[in-house]
């Protein structure tokens, strides 16, 4: 067993050293000790108050013996229709805990262990198998991020440079030229794909141009939106793409040090990531003077502790400082005001991936890959009631109706299609009417009062009852808000208690009064996304399911 003493002179002396520690004393030890709570708050010089707060709040650290190892079981709104509460419910006894969706929707119910992922089959829980690669998608459109994914050994960096790896970096490092290109990435027309949208080239430039010699690039691999599991499809297959990325990125910005900030949910990713570190930094790919360029990066990896508000990026900047994570006050924006008050580029895992294709083909290319007026491609998480659920990379501007009858092979169980969730849930849901003519673009989706998002689309039949697939997912953004402002904090749990029949008042139309009164709050008063996405969740049942929601009605059957 290793020392406090040894586990303190690893970590300390590096950047961003808190949740390292948190995690190698909650291994050690199964749990966070009193002990090593007094040692990290004198190495650190933080308050004890402090850390016992930041260790209470992520669900995958904890005070209490045993914890670590317990099966947590996902409980999202896909495994739940797949049986994981009964599951749980059978295995409680045993100590077995319920887990927020863990982005493997595409896949058996999962379960954690320690730090191996679980499947469940045959009755049992057994090793789940590797992240599927994305099938070829059926209309033979040519792809950007997945172009070369499924080339066989491609997560090595063999298998990465024998088609085309890292050429890209070495066109820009010959070229010497930041800012051609961020405009090179602006021109291409590709926005941040984990949700905001914003223009990455204009981030980048951003960057470069604010005050400061000390500069940062962070890759928020936090893919904590139910539905959603495309980043993890990239790291686990095509993690060179992601190094890359972060390496234009740094170029364009004027940055020497990176972070991959990558969910607790993926442990099996965090081992391809670090060999592919590892493999990059043996080749001369990280570090200094890389391709005798003049140009030193070099990356860290730090894992999360389980929190679906680090996926908004200043929640997890404080995160990955070692503070509480709650979302900060903008402005400042991060590209002056980042990692430890630092100018910092945050870009997800698939706007980073993105770029090298970009670099290697052009910006008129890229936006040649979309539909219309619609530049380049996005990822896109399908999951639910449908044959072939998965990841598949489409064109802007496609027909969702297509990718789901056609592409992902119709409804599973034989019954029409009801409605599906939009960016994971924060979009809320839309119905089959709207599916039928909606097209996979921010204009199309917004002119029905929801967003893209990160890309994760949930499928659910006529057999399922909207009304608790609503509170269910009311449940789960109660649980996760962050309580930093009473708007999410409280409005929340009061949505929920209303949709799942808790609370609220008797009468009909004072109930659904109440629903948009607390919703128009939320959207107008909470400090981040969460809350103001949640009541879109209520504003959309009351839109396209006002039966489902009447209180007489039991909606659809359980199934």
């Amino acid at each position: 067993m290793r020392s406090t003493e040894s586990i303190l002179a690893e970590w300390c002396h590096k950047p961003a050293p808190l949740l390292p520690l948190l995690h190698a004393f909650h291994k050690r030890d199964g749990r966070i000790t009193e002990e090593a709570i007094d040692a990290l708050a004198e190495a650190l010089r933080m308050p004890k108050a402090d850390l016992y707060g930041t260790v209470t709040f992520y669900h995958h650290l904890s005070l209490n013996d045993g914890h670590r190892e317990e099966l947590r079981i996902c409980t999202g709104p896909i495994c739940a229709h797949k049986g994981a509460h009964d599951i749980l419910e059978q295995l409680a006894p045993e100590g077995a805990q319920a887990m927020a969706c863990s982005g493997r929707c595409d896949m058996d119910i999962p379960a954690l262990r320690g730090d191996e992922t679980l499947a469940w089959q045959d009755g049992t829980f057994v090793p789940a198998p590797r992240t599927p690669l994305p099938a070829t998608n059926p209309g033979g459109l040519r792809e950007c991020v997945f172009a070369h994914i499924r080339e066989p050994g491609r997560h090595t960096l063999k298998g990465y440079r024998a088609t085309g790896g890292y050429e890209a970096l070495g066109k820009v490092l010959r070229d010497n030229d930041p800012g051609a290109l961020a405009q090179l990435i602006e021109s291409s027309g590709l926005r941040g794909r984990g949700g905001a949208g914003f223009p990455t080239g204009a981030k980048w430039r951003a960057v470069h141009e604010a005050p400061g010699d000390v500069k940062y690039v962070v890759c928020n691999a936090d893919e904590g939106e139910p539905g959603c599991f495309k980043d993890r499809a990239i790291m686990d297959h095509d993690p060179h793409a992601v190094l890359e990325g972060m390496m234009l990125a740094a170029h364009a910005a004027g940055a020497r040090v990176g972070f991959i900030y990558l969910r607790y949910e993926y442990p099996e990713t965090l081992c391809r990531l670090e060999e592919a570190l590892r493999e990059a930094r043996e080749a001369g790919l990280l570090g200094e003077n890389i391709f005798g360029r003049g140009f030193s990066f070099d990356i860290h990896i730090r894992r999360g502790a389980g929190a679906y508000v680090c996926g908004e990026e200043t929640s997890l900047l404080n995160s990955l400082e070692g503070q509480h994570p709650f979302p900060r006050n903008r402005p400042p924006f991060p590209v002056t005001h980042g990692f430890e008050e630092r100018p910092t580029v945050v870009n997800n895992v698939e706007t980073l991936a993105s770029t090298p294709w970009i670099v290697l083909h052009g910006a008129e290319a890229y936006q040649a890959l979309g539909l219309g007026e619609h530049a380049g491609t996005k990822l896109i998480s399908l999951s639910g009631d449908i044959r072939r659920p998965g990841n598949y990379e489409v064109p802007l501007g496609f027909s969702l109706a297509t990718l789901i009858e056609e592409w992902a092979g119709g409804m599973s169980r034989g019954l029409p299609l009801q409605a599906v969730t939009m960016a994971g849930l924060s979009g809320g849901f839309l119905g089959a009417e709207q599916v039928r003519s909606l097209t996979l673009d921010e204009p199309s989706i917004r002119a029905h009062g929801s967003f893209l998002g990160a890309g994760g689309i949930m499928v659910f039949d006529s057999g399922r009852n909207m009304k608790e697939v609503a509170a269910s997912a009311m449940h789960f953004f109660a649980d996760e808000s962050c309580g930093k402002c009473f708007p999410c904090r409280i409005g929340t749990k009061r949505l929920h208690e209303r949709l799942s029949g808790e609370a609220g008042p008797a009468d009909d139309s004072q109930w659904l009064q109440e629903l948009q009164d607390i919703g128009r709050v939320m959207r107008s008063s909470s400090a981040c996304g969460l809350g103001q996405a949640a009541p879109l969740i209520t504003d959309s049942m009351m839109r396209f399911f006002p039966d489902a929601l009447a209180r007489e009605s039991e909606g659809g059957e359980n199934a």
